[in-house]
This record gives C-alpha cells, structure tokens and sequence, in this order.
C-alpha cells in the first residue's frame, strides 16, 4: 500500500526538525574519523544520541558498532533492518574545510560519515513516529564496523544475532555520479565480489651476469603480474567479469641482484557468484602455471571478502515506493553494476533486502568528488534526502511479506 501522504508529509517535517543537527553530527564524524575496528568514539556519539531519544542501544561484542530497535514486532511480520557502516579509510583528508579531518592520514572517503548520520536521521523520525502509536511494526537499526576490512564488520552484526527476527534489511551508499536529490536502483547483482590475491615468489637468486645459472625472479614476477588477468579472461567466462588488478609489486633491493623473492598483491574481484566461488582454486592454481616455467616457487593467497551484493526484485520495489512517496518519481535513477566490493551482501544471503545508492553530487557543478580519495566530499543536502528516503523504506517494508530465506 502507498504511504498516506500525511505521514509522509510528517516525514519531511520530523526531517527538517532534525536536519541542522544531523548535518553537525555528520561533520563531527568527518573531524574525527576512525578506521575499521576502531569506532569506539563514532560508536558513543551514535549510542548517546539514540539514549536521547528514548532508545536502548546494544554494543555489539567486538566492542564497537550497535544495535538499536525501535517498535515492536507485528503478527506475521518481522523486524525491518537499517544498516549504516561506521569506519573511515586510511586516506589523508586533502581538503580545504572546516570539517577537515583532524585525524592525519584518516578521513571518511567513502561517505561512512553520511550513511551513519542518515540512518540516524531515520531512526530519530521513526522513534518519534513509533511514540505517537504511527510506527506498526518493529525497525532495527543496525550501525557497524569495519566494513572496509576483509571480510567485513557484517560477520560480526550477524554472529552477534543482528539478524535475528529482521526479514528485510536496507542501506544506502553514497554514490558522486549521482546528483542531490536522485537515488540510484538496480535490482539483482549491484557490485561485485572482492577478495585480496597475494602472491609470493621465492628462488635461489644469483648475479644478473648469470641468469642461466639461478632463477630469474624479477621476470618470473613481471610475468605473473602482466599474464594472470589476460590468462583469467581464457579460463572463464568473460560475462562473469572475473579480473584480477594489481596494488602492490615489490622485488630486490640491488639493480645487478636477482632476488631471492619478491611479492605481487592485488584484488580479484568477480560479478558471478559461482565463478566466485571456483575463483579461489582457479587463480592460484593458474598463477603457478605460468611461474613454473623460471624454476620459482609460487605461493599464492586469496583471502575471501565479500560476495556481490544481490537486491532482491520485491526490496528494489519497496525502494522505488519510497523514493516516489517522497521525491517524486523523476528522482528514481538506473545504475550500473560495479566491481567495487560491499560487505552489506553477507546480510543478503540471509534475509532479503536492498541498497541503494544515494545521489551526493552538487546539481550543476562540473567538480566530481570520487570515493576512496582524499578529495572526497558531499553536497550535505543529501542526508536530508537519505533520511526521507530511508524512513519511508522501513514504514512500506513492513506492509510486504517479507519471508527469510532458506539457508
């Protein structure tokens, strides 16, 4: 059923209550930024505010990141999941504002600071909802860590029992490709697996007068790193999106030494689940066929991360719902799938559920801040936008059946 327009309307205003405080607390995140397992600070200002509003966070065990619930369960129906991640990258903040992160070689690059303060925002609407008797179901609100770390802080919601009695959950991830005011959805696949592929080469080294007499490393690795992803392309299907991209190669220390070993690191990432999966044989096993001709001794890693982010198809509709009911139907955008990596798809292979990517551009600017660099920024606009967005996500999700999936 569409949301009465009163409540909607109701939204918008608790929204606008709220806005000048939550665009403060999204800046003192940004001012205080802390990496993956180390949220104790964000945790507390998070778990305050919720205190404030007549809320009863729960810390989960790992000792950062929390639960909060809001309402109670309704017959047959489950509780309706918001999920913020809390952690800031390594990455130097290079920007000239006054929410500059005070923090060196720490800032929020990838808008954790937003989707933090958004699903905040939310939960401050619907606790005020919830308290006048207008809320007819329960909401969790979930607030994790970690989720830049392999293989993400939604391993340790989830054995904390985050997804206990949640039937649905829903995120939103900013998105600068996107204008203020635009919400980005894709059911099915949104972005891809990622895990991180180290290799590691080792031989008897020797003088580079003498290759023929040693192994010669340093080529055995270049050619590793230039012929695995082209290799990769003839073993699967190319529709699988399979790639393997390099970070990091390091060999020797002398111009006239061949080392004894040197090392490759990188990611491999993959848009089908099932070539995902045969991905962690695939790869190594191909890496030491094409090192074995140089006599060196390969060993290879793939330290799992996260699978793809699937929406599912009823998730994607109760978004699009939401999104009409409180932007208007021009504000529902497509977006590509991307190889970038997201933990919140562990959550995905036990309930179903939905991102969305939540616009952050300046309509009309040609500067593009993009994630994951020390420029990064948004137009603050946007929370209001993500809280609307988010608040009526959970109020139309628990009007559908939301069934857990078999496991």
């Amino acid at each position: 059923m569409p949301l009465d327009p009163e409540i909607v309307a109701e939204v918008d205003r608790l929204t606008k209550t709220w806005i000048d405080e939550l665009v403060a607390f999204r800046r003192d995140l940004h001012m205080h930024p802390e990496p993956g397992r180390e949220e104790v600070r964000t945790t507390s200002l998070v778990a305050e505010r919720l205190e404030a509003a007549g809320l009863r966070p729960t810390l989960l065990p790992v000792g950062t990141g929390l639960l909060a619930d809001i309402g109670e369960p309704a017959p047959f129906t489950g509780r309706i999941a918001l999920r913020a991640d809390l952690d800031a990258l390594r990455v130097a903040d290079e920007k000239t504002v006054p929410y500059r992160s005070r923090r060196p070689g720490v800032c929020h690059a990838c808008g954790h600071d937003v989707h933090t303060t958004v699903v905040l925002g939310a939960g401050l609407v619907l606790a005020e909802l919830a308290s006048r008797g207008m809320l007819t179901h329960a909401v969790r609100l979930i607030f994790q860590p970690a989720e830049e770390l392999i293989p993400g802080g939604a391993l340790d919601v989830m054995a904390a029992g985050g997804l206990d009695g949640v039937d649905q959950i829903f995120a939103l991830h900013c998105d600068p490709r996107l204008a203020v005011g635009n919400i980005g959805l894709r059911p099915g696949p949104l972005t891809a697996a990622c895990d991180r592929l180290q290799v590691r080469l080792t031989g008897p080294g020797g003088h580079t007068a003498r290759p023929h007499l040693t192994a010669d490393l340093v080529h055995a690795l270049a050619t590793l790193v230039s012929h695995l992803p082209t290799a990769l392309s003839r073993r699967v299907d190319p529709r699988a999106g399979l790639s393997v991209v390099w970070g990091r190669v390091q060999a020797g220390a002398a111009a006239n030494a061949i080392p004894m070993d040197g090392e490759a690191e990188g990611t491999l990432r993959c848009l089908d689940p099932r070539v995902w999966e045969r991905s962690a044989e695939l790869v190594p096993a191909l890496a030491r066929e094409i090192v074995a001709p140089y006599g060196v001794t390969a060993q290879v890693e793939v330290h799992r991360g996260v699978p793809p982010v699937v929406n599912d198809a009823l998730a994607i509709t109760t978004l699009r719902e939401a999104v009409e009911a409180t932007l208007g139907r021009s504000a529902v955008a497509p977006t590509d799938q991307s190889l970038g990596g997201e933990d919140f798809a562990w959550y995905l292979t036990k309930v179903r559920g939905a991102m969305a990517r939540l616009g952050v551009h300046t309509p009309g600017s040609e500067t593009m801040y993009d994630l994951h660099q020390g420029t990064f920024d948004v137009d603050e606009n946007a929370i209001a936008v993500g809280v609307r967005v988010l608040t009526a996500t959970a109020l139309l999700a628990g009007g559908h059946d939301g069934r857990r999936f078999t496991e």
